[in-house]
């Protein structure tokens, strides 16, 4: 990361010393300066400026053994504030972030479908209720919403169950349009798996590589693409969709990634064998699944991913594969350590065999993924930009 002393350039530095920040920890202003190859009067003045605006703030002085002391300097967690809203096949939810990516509150809403008009309610009534609980000085710091939606989600009748006439309602509608009317504050929109993957460039791994490739397993698995430290989303906004990929299922038989490694598969075995699947989607932290219906889930899931990675890296040389969703933790190393187990069965002549990793977001990796859309777009050099449209895949 590299600054620039020519005048004109004040709002890129800004965003380059926060980046720094965010990435680096609490750093002295003289450390900046090295760092970003500004001179030291520049990194002053500008740290000065961000400090003023309440954006960072100065640590515990750190006492050397002569001169004066070192001052760190560090992102204030309530410089700004981004609201989240995940829309989902089962749940939709809304989180409130600090400016460190700390989740500072929550609404959700189960449902079987997402309706729009009744999304609409939930993110007016959510915003109000999560704005309500802070003081005035916080209710200014708010920055912006972000959406994270599945595209196309009108095509997916057949897979979610619902009536073909219910779903194409949401062709008709532009989602971010209609919320951002709603408010004063910016709305950006992205599709669902990117956000997840977003999240996990922001707030995961700092010593993730370059280039790596991503899984975000939930109703329908998606994914996304980090290229030169940055999301790529191509032109429509559905690169990297990954769940469209198709794998093979058994036999002959060739299917879509979606069908063997998503959670709806989970949830149908969970019905066809009597159980009730509504604790899947009430929370991620745990789940008590009859081990002769997760495993062999599991070891479907897997052979599909391991497939699925082996014909990316076909394309691009990723050190890195990175695994995450709406998954307890023990089940997401499972599926890893399968995943990891199964590749090595499956040719792999000429492509350069990735290193497998487990998400270090989570499941909220989605909604938080939504609210660093405003959170990229302002305060963050060498993250991709937002979309304003109708959004890609998930």
């Amino acid at each position: 990361m590299r600054g620039s002393n020519q005048s004109g350039l004040r709002a890129y530095n800004e965003r380059l010393i926060l980046t720094l920040l965010r990435s680096h920890g609490p750093t002295p202003k003289a450390e900046v300066a090295r760092i970003t190859g500004l001179s030291a009067q520049s990194a002053s003045v500008i740290m000065r400026s961000l400090e003023k605006d309440g954006l960072i703030e100065r640590c515990e002085p750190v006492r050397g053994k002569v001169g004066q002391p070192s001052i760190p300097m560090r992102l204030a967690p309530d410089g700004a504030l981004f609201f989240g809203l995940k829309v989902g096949r089962r749940s939709t939810d809304l989180l409130l972030i600090d400016f460190l990516g700390r989740i500072k509150s929550r609404v959700r809403l189960t449902h079987q479908f997402p309706d729009p008009d009744r999304t609409l309610d939930f993110v007016r009534e959510g915003v109000r209720q999560l704005s309500g609980e802070l003081g005035d000085r916080q209710q200014g710091r708010i920055a912006g919403l972000g959406i994270a939606i599945p595209s196309y989600i009108w095509e997916w009748s057949n897979i979610v169950g619902v009536p073909a006439e219910r779903i194409a309602v949401w062709r008709e509608r532009d989602i971010r349009t209609e919320i951002d009317q709603l408010f004063d504050f910016p709305v950006h929109l992205q599709n669902d798996a990117s956000c997840a993957c977003g999240a996990e460039l922001v707030f995961g791994g700092t010593d993730y590589p370059s280039d790596y490739l991503y899984f975000y397993v939930g109703y329908f698995i998606g994914g996304g693409l980090i290229l030169n430290n940055a999301l790529f989303v191509g032109p429509t906004g559905n690169a990297g969709a990954l769940g469209t990929l198709p794998v093979p299922t058994g036999g002959d038989r060739i299917q879509q990634l979606v069908v063997p490694a998503s959670l709806c598969d989970l949830e149908d075995r969970i019905l066809d064998a009597g159980g009730d699947a509504n604790a899947l989607w009430e929370q991620a932290t745990s789940w008590d699944v009859d081990p002769e219906i997760l495993d062999p889930w599991l070891q479907q899931a897997a052979g599909g991913l391991a497939y699925a990675i082996v014909a990316a890296c076909s394309v691009i040389d990723f050190q890195l594969v990175v695994i995450d969703g709406w998954l307890p933790e023990r089940v997401r190393r499972d599926l890893v350590e399968l995943t990891a187990q199964k590749l090595p069965e499956l040719d792999l002549a000429g492509v350069l065999r990735p290193e497998l990793r487990e998400g270090a977001v989570g499941p909220d990796a989605r909604a938080l993924g939504a609210a660093s859309l405003l959170l990229s777009s302002r305060f963050i050099v060498s993250q991709s930009m937002p979309g304003n449209g109708k959004g890609g895949s998930g």
